[in-house]
């Protein structure tokens, strides 16, 4: 594809969507998302395995570091070629194929028990991981058709993303026990069984599972051109389109923006929630897994709020995605304020709640306006933008809460006093207020920019 696709413009007075439950009524729908969903819970199990395994075999904590950069590195080094191959292959064959190979390197994963092997590893299951990603994201515009039933699949979809990973950390520990019954087994008795083996192998079993449903979808190809041999000028060209469009779209590069500063700013709760915990809050473990558990549960029901809200009334997807974006944010300011643990509780699960309502909307403007030939490389272009936010968070987080704490303390010895009362300022909260202020400040360039898209078409 030479040409960049024209640009479609996202209805800015959407009809109430219909009830969520009709999505699964779509035929091949209700395929595609179980695929998503063992293929997910398997995914959670095989994680957790593979980072205990690293521990293991390096107890110093450098394994499980090595092991998560290479899973994050293909991420920042193929997503732009992915993207290219997803738009050009048959989706259909792309996540067969990666569901299968996925299989097979995990099933080999037990016999290469040492740092070296589960850097391969990871890294070759990371490459088909993210081609399957963007097919499948391109795919459920042309499964579910009617846009205003987008905004369900995808809430499911997210469901399907994360709502397994309290399941698989059962699954995981429950695991135990089956190794050990195994291990009395008189046939097994000489074979070293462990948990972390048989969670890699029931993943291997998700994925073909997974596989095997995606193989019952009756998917059209058409309108995508499809090299009949690898064209490496061809290829760049198309690398360069899918930026190009992503740069000179005013809709996809605000929702784009609002989802990078998002996980940027709402990004920090990961690594300093502990340490907001205990140092604010003054909480113990089950602090910590209260605010967790508020997290989840806020995002459920923002989504299943979402649904019901756009479900009777009509409200522009743009409007509220980069309202929930700010919203996010604004939570994220009102928690750094707290310092006891059940206000805390409540803003973390705001937090949720919006960060919940702007992923599934952002997804659904993507699907809904961005022509078929470039929707692999946009969605390949926006995982790298979520990896890189999240890596940003991740790392620069608590080196940005201790420079904060080094100022604070060295300014106003890290207490403010406005007479009636005194706020402490701890580098974890001026790092949460922070984040927050990022959130807001990109949840409002990015209605900036997606305003310019509606001022663009019209006559």
């Amino acid at each position: 594809m030479s040409e960049q696709a024209p640009f479609i413009p996202a209805n800015p007075n959407e009809q109430p969507a219909p009830p969520a439950k009709s999505v699964f009524k779509v035929p091949g729908f209700t395929r595609l998302w179980f695929a998503q969903v063992v293929s997910s819970l398997g995914d959670w199990i095989g994680l957790v395995a593979v980072l205990a395994i690293a521990a293991r075999v390096s107890p110093s904590g450098t394994g499980v570091g090595l092991v998560m950069v290479a899973r994050m590195l293909p991420g920042f080094v193929l997503a732009p070629l992915g993207g290219v191959l997803v738009d050009r292959w048959n989706r259909k064959v792309v996540m067969v194929s990666c569901d299968i190979g996925r299989a097979g390197l995990l099933a080999l994963l037990p016999f290469f028990d040492n740092l070296a092997g589960l850097i391969v590893l990871s890294f070759l299951i990371e490459v088909l991981t993210l081609l399957w990603g963007p097919a499948k994201d391109a795919t459920v515009p042309n499964i579910v058709k009617d846009p205003q039933q987008l905004p369900q699949a995808n809430s499911l979809s997210l469901v399907a993303a994360y709502a397994t990973f309290p399941i698989g950390a059962v699954i995981f520990a429950a695991l135990a026990g089956v190794a050990a019954w195994l291990a009395d087994v008189d046939v097994l008795s000489r074979v070293d069984v462990d948990r972390e083996w048989l969670a890699i192998w029931f993943d291997s079993l998700t994925f073909l599972l997974s596989a095997l449903l995606i193989s019952g979808l009756k998917l059209r190809e058409e309108g995508r051109e499809k090299p009949v041999r690898p064209d490496l000028k061809q290829t760049f060209r198309d690398i360069g389109d899918g930026l190009q469009y992503v740069r000179g779209n005013p809709l996809v590069r605000g929702v784009m923006l609002g989802l990078a500063g998002g996980l940027i700013g709402g990004g920090l709760i990961i690594p300093l929630g502990p340490v907001f915990n205990l140092e604010v809050l003054g909480g113990g473990s089950a602090g910590y897994g209260l605010l967790m558990t508020a997290l989840g549960v806020g995002a459920a029901l923002g989504v299943v709020t979402l649904l019901f809200v756009q479900g009777r009334w009509q409200f522009p997807r743009a409007t509220v995605f980069t309202g929930a974006v700010v919203a996010a944010g604004g939570s994220i300011v009102a928690l750094g304020w707290v310092s006891t643990l059940t206000p805390a509780i409540l803003f973390v699960g705001l937090i949720g709640a919006t960060a919940g309502c702007a992923y599934v909307t952002g997804f659904t403007l993507l699907q809904e306006t961005v022509a078929d030939e470039l929707r692999g490389r946009t969605f390949a272009t926006l995982y790298t933008i979520v990896r890189l936010c999240l890596l940003l968070s991740l790392t620069l987080g608590p080196f940005t809460a201790s420079l904060l704490g080094a100022i604070s303390d060295n300014t106003v010895d890290g207490i403010v006093d406005f007479g009636s009362f005194t706020v402490s300022l701890p580098g974890v909260r001026l790092a949460l207020w922070l984040g927050g202020v990022v959130c807001i400040l990109s949840g409002l360039f990015a209605r900036r920019r997606m305003r310019r898209s509606y001022e663009d078409v019209e006559p």
